[in-house]
């Protein structure tokens, strides 16, 4: 009875230990809907489910909107770090029974710190994803806690396509997993550098083009390309800018010519008509009236006695008696200071050196 009691034990403990390893390779292969352990479990899931879907059914019927409210007020750090799973998995039959190794803790701060500063060192955020070799980019993006990174949907793709959790480098099992922004923020500063790289180019290029729109090139063929566009700017806006009026500018031209003719139809009456003698009197007795005692060119005195018959003026080293010229206007001048002055005039007509208008002169002696 005891060896048949004894083999019936043995008999059980194999069969544990057959159903222990078989759930443990469930387990290890992620086929959980097929494991025994959690078969009970299930329906009670099933269970909790229902209930949960009809407790929110009748939430969204007397929800008035307030808790999406307080929730939209709470602003989350997009940029915070957090581990996916933050809790070891439950231990299969295999493991309670020893006959496999428990899974490892998870990992502290301090450790996470350490696998980060490795994934660092070795600039995996700067490359591109191993599994899709793409940039990280915008995208979430995992940090395993064997220091490798991948796109968080990479590596959920890899995990269903493999039944495994497994690293896709390192082959490593029963790995943890931190979701980090390390991609996101280098991509973010990668854009920034181009953006300003950008703004800059457009600045030079700007400052470039008025440079070479102000300052002429020293190379010949390019100074002349130069001053020909310059030359070509200046006229087209000298044609834009100018009003061909043709009517306006032969009115105009016409009103000037006119003018000018009355100008010299009033010269030739001035200049002329010949003064008689009874005029020359009158200019005499108007020129008297003036007391005209110098000569306004050389500024020297005058000398004539009240019949305008002049007198003898002699100097004080005694030189010949100077001529006086009597002009048409009644203004006196020595006739060589008046000679001087018609050859150094430019014109054909000359006029008085006092009120500027024509004159005829008539020449006593003193």
């Amino acid at each position: 009875m005891l060896k048949n009691k004894d083999h019936s034990s043995k008999k059980d403990n194999l069969a544990v230990t057959a159903v222990a390893l078989q759930d443990h390779i469930l387990h290890d292969f992620q086929l959980r809907n097929l494991s025994i352990a959690d078969h009970s479990k299930t329906k009670v899931q099933k269970r909790e489910n229902r209930s949960k879907s009809l407790k929110r059914d009748a939430k969204a019927v007397i929800d008035t909107g307030l808790k999406k409210a307080t929730q939209g007020s709470k602003k989350e750090d997009p940029e915070k770090e957090y581990v996916l799973d933050p809790k070891p998995p439950p231990l299969t039959l295999a493991q309670k029974l020893g006959l496999f190794e428990p899974p490892p803790l998870p990992l502290s701060t301090d450790e996470w710190e350490k696998v980060k500063q490795r994934s660092v060192t070795q600039g995996d955020s700067m490359q591109p994803c191993p599994i899709c070799k793409e940039e990280f980019g915008l995208h979430p993006q995992v940090l395993l806690s064997c220091s490798h990174v991948f796109h968080r949907a990479c590596l959920q793709a890899f995990e269903k396509f493999t039944n495994k959790k497994t690293c896709p480098l390192c082959r490593r099992n029963q790995y943890q997993t931190r979701v980090i922004h390390d991609g996101a923020r280098l991509f973010k500063i990668k854009c920034a550098t181009r953006i300003q790289a950008y703004w800059r180019g457009h600045i030079v290029r700007k400052w470039y083009r008025n440079l070479r729109k102000t300052v002429p090139p020293t190379d010949a063929k390019l100074r002349k390309k130069f001053f020909e566009e310059k030359f070509t700017e200046i006229s087209h806006r000298i044609l834009c800018s100018y009003d061909t009026n043709v009517e306006e500018l032969f009115s105009e031209i016409d009103h000037c010519l006119a003018i000018n003719r009355s100008i010299l139809q009033q010269l030739e009456e001035k200049c002329g008509h010949e003064i008689t003698e009874e005029d020359w009197e009158k200019i005499q007795i108007q020129a008297l009236h003036q007391e005209i005692s110098e000569c306004s060119i050389c500024l020297t005195p005058l000398s004539f006695n009240s019949n305008f018959q002049c007198a003898s003026l002699r100097r004080s080293n005694n030189q010949d008696s100077r001529e006086i010229v009597l002009l048409s206007c009644s203004h006196m001048f020595h006739y060589n200071c008046l000679l001087a002055l018609e050859e150094f005039s430019l014109g054909e007509i000359y006029t008085c050196p006092l009120c500027r208008s024509c004159y005829q002169k008539k020449i006593f002696e003193c």
